[in-house]
């Protein structure tokens, strides 16, 4: 058995800083039995769209270990899985799987639903290997996969000799076999009924207020919001009245159910997402983030910022005027600073 935890993924981030100072030359050629290249060399096709390629596959100085740490803390936020492809850019198998992975629609969106991905850098099997061992992933063959749990737990390992494929005798894996095999281990959906329970329970227990906001995997905004709420010195400040819960539209149980009510007891129609309600413990409406300009989302705009500001006014319990105000600051557009010689400040209004 290997401790599959958070904390072990940070204690394994200490051996693997004294491995990548190892001063050893890596080896010129991959080490035997890896099943990376296909027979015959690499299919013409392939080979073109490597060419093509503008941005490797495998980030070769990324720090895998806290790169883990932070998709398994992303899964579990979120009831997902992390998926782990050990790889490298060398190897045409590894690139032709991360191809598939993301054209094949069915597979693509598998994975943005369901699972955090990420790409390790095996090198020429001489790096990251301890991290490897660590997760339970023993290998002597790349691409290999491993899926964590939301605690970080392994809980499969993957040779993924049994999904390549030859088509027209090129390379490739079969979508349909990936699917499956993805699908079998995906997190078992939440109720968003009972997600939406257990939050007014424990705000009714801390004595405070529900932040319930509505999103999607695919919803760039919703991610915004949630990156925002996520950063540690504002999910402090907004921990001092609310209780952070999201219900997922499209990935839980009920979820547009949910959305749906809130929506009726607010009286107003839909106009996208990510759409919030501000909650007592017992479930009642305070406030929702339909603006004089229709639904806020993530308040980016001064009139968005300002309404936003002025929910939080009308419901806060702890919160002081200076925290909104941090808040409300949190959420200005950083100011650009012009090139030499050009005059003036602008702004970027993107965050």
């Amino acid at each position: 058995m290997h401790p599959f935890s958070i904390a072990s993924l940070l204690a394994a981030f200490a051996v693997s800083t004294a491995l990548a100072q190892d001063p050893t030359p890596a080896p010129t050629k991959p080490t035997p039995a890896v099943r990376a290249v296909p027979l015959g060399g690499q299919a013409p096709a392939a080979a073109k769209a490597a060419k093509k390629e503008t941005k490797p596959v495998y980030d070769e100085a990324a720090d895998a270990t806290k790169d883990v740490a932070a998709a398994v803390a992303r899964a579990q936020k979120d009831n997902k899985r992390v998926l782990i492809q050990w790889g490298a850019n060398w190897c045409g198998w590894c690139k032709w799987l991360a191809g598939t992975m993301k054209s094949d629609a069915k597979v693509a969106h598998e994975l943005l639903y369901e699972y955090e991905v990420v790409h390790i850098d095996v090198g020429q099997f001489n790096k990251h290997m301890d991290l490897a061992k660590s997760l339970g992933a023993e290998f002597k063959a790349i691409p290999y996969l491993t899926i964590l749990d939301g605690s970080g737990k392994a809980l499969v390992q993957q040779n993924t000799e049994p999904f390549e494929i030859q088509v027209d005798g090129k390379g490739s894996h079969d979508p349909v076999k990936l699917l499956g095999w993805l699908k079998e281990h995906a997190a078992k959906p939440l109720v968003a009924s009972e997600v939406l329970a257990a939050a007014l329970a424990t705000a009714k227990q801390d004595k405070k207020r529900v932040f319930l906001h509505f999103g999607a995997p695919w919803c760039g905004w919703c991610h915004r919001l949630e990156d925002w709420m996520a950063r540690p010195e504002i999910a402090a400040l907004l921990g001092k009245d609310f209780v952070d819960t999201k219900i997922d539209n499209d990935r839980m149980v009920g979820g547009k159910d949910v959305y749906t009510a809130q929506l009726a007891a607010a009286q107003q129609k839909a106009g996208g997402i990510p759409w919030f309600v501000f909650l007592d413990h017992d479930g009642k409406l305070l406030a929702h983030s339909n603006g004089p300009k229709g639904n806020t989302g993530f308040p980016a705009q001064p009139e968005e910022i300002e309404h936003f500001v002025a929910m939080l006014k009308s419901v806060k319990v702890n919160l002081t005027d200076a925290d909104i105000a941090t808040l409300a600051a949190s959420l200005q557009p950083k100011p650009v600073t012009p090139p030499a010689g050009t005059g003036g400040v602008g702004t970027n209004h993107g965050q």
